[in-house]
């Protein structure tokens, strides 16, 4: 794994309040985090420590109340709605754990998702060939050469994150986010999943920010941060 020392993700005294009755709840409380090139960033907190939130803000998902988050060398919330969806979409691959596929769509038609949502309809026509077969490559390389025309309902659980796992690669983003990507599989099916996302980062010298209860998963990566009631208490250096 190599890491740069560029700066992909930078936050900003992030900030993210809800409202409750008459009052407010701060969930995150001022959160300053950097992202490397080719790094492996690990969050690890308890239930209701503020985690997908901050995570959310981070991928552009959810607005903070305050605070900022640099993509690109753009301050991503300072963007029109158009633009920041279409740096989105560009800059960042997703990866849940409830998959988040299209159920009228293949597997090849999923993991196309973000091609269709970039182009115009004229444009995704001229390379829809083009696209065709980097989606097949892509599903062929994580084992699902014989379910390209499945559905997801058809799918078991490991297969459609894999489908998942493509679909993020399909525009080569530099910046992966990943929710707690093993957290709806067994064991034996988590690992082999984990094993195609580490190896798809490590070839691709992708940033990677990862959300996860799992301690040994949290080893696997080059830095972890704990959150604690919306805030940053420690940090460590892992072994990825």
């Amino acid at each position: 794994m190599s890491e740069s020392g560029d700066i992909v993700l930078c936050a900003r005294a992030i900030v993210k309040r809800f409202e409750s009755g008459d009052s407010e709840l701060e969930i995150l409380h001022g959160i300053d985090l950097d992202l490397r090139a080719g790094e492996r960033l690990a969050l690890m907190g308890p239930s209701g420590a503020g985690k997908s939130t901050l995570l959310h803000i981070l991928g552009l998902l959810e607005h903070p109340t305050y605070g900022t988050v640099d993509l690109d060398g753009r301050d991503a919330w300072s963007l029109s709605t158009q633009e920041r969806a279409r740096l989105r979409n560009r800059y960042i691959g997703f990866v849940f754990q409830f998959y988040h596929l299209l159920s009228e769509l293949d597997a090849v038609e999923n993991v196309m998702l973000p091609a269709m949502i970039a182009q115009s309809r004229g444009e995704f026509r001229l390379d829809r060939r083009a696209h065709l077969a980097k989606a097949r490559d892509l599903l062929s390389n994580f084992g699902l050469a014989h379910r390209l025309k499945h559905r997801p309902a058809q799918l078991s659980g490991g297969e459609r994150q894999r489908v998942a796992l493509a679909r993020a690669l399909f525009l080569d983003p530099p910046l992966l986010i990943a929710d707690e990507p093993t957290g709806n599989l067994d064991r034996d099916t988590g690992e082999l999943v984990l094993d195609l996302l580490f190896r798809a980062q490590q070839e691709r010298n992708l940033s990677l920010l990862l959300v996860t209860h799992d301690e040994r998963l949290a080893e696997r990566c080059s830095r972890v941060l704990r959150l604690e009631a919306g805030s940053i208490v420690g940090a460590v250096s892992g072994r990825g």
